[in-house]
């Protein structure tokens, strides 16, 4: 089982970043239009973020345990458990829960420290590089949370056009 390089991993996370923009304006028409919310600023978007943060794991946990999500289907990259045999639907849950090491360190300074935008974005943006590159680190280059949650990313052969 071959690791896909992080050049193509990290291609892979940023067009899953595009196709979550279609299944955050979806979410958040539904909720807010079911919600009755008026404005962004309304005191139910913690209710609003709760429900994303569900709906994104409901995707994610989803696709997982069949394998792969629409952006690692273009990308040629499968999930897997270390055996290499498909992850059930809790090993799934675990890494979506352990994914979110890739942002939350910086939500937590940004919060206290009341940052702006271009500083927020700096902070996420260091702190993505600086996760991504700690792959190297890891015997098979695999990410950190992959190996806490027992699943591994690998190359998968394009579907035959049959």
């Amino acid at each position: 089982m071959q690791t896909p390089g992080l050049w193509r991993r990290m291609a892979c996370w940023l067009y899953e970043g595009m196709l979550l923009f279609a299944v955050v304006f979806v979410a958040g028409w539904l909720f807010s239009t079911l919600g009755q919310m008026r404005d962004a600023m309304d005191s139910r978007r913690h209710l609003l973020q709760a429900f994303l943060f569900v709906v994104f794991g409901v995707y994610f946990v989803w696709f997982w345990a069949k394998g792969q999500t629409l952006a690692m289907k273009t990308w040629n990259i499968r999930i897997v458990d270390r055996a290499g045999a498909p992850i059930t639907q809790g090993r799934a849950l675990a890494r979506y829960l352990l994914s979110w090491v890739w942002f939350l360190p910086p939500l937590a300074a940004i919060a206290p420290f009341k940052l702006s935008g271009p500083e927020s974005a700096l902070l996420i943006g260091g702190w993505v590089v600086v996760w991504a590159l700690l792959a190297r680190f890891h015997p098979r280059q695999q990410f950190w949370h992959d190996a806490w949650a027992g699943t591994q990313l690998i190359t998968s052969r394009p579907m035959s056009r049959r």
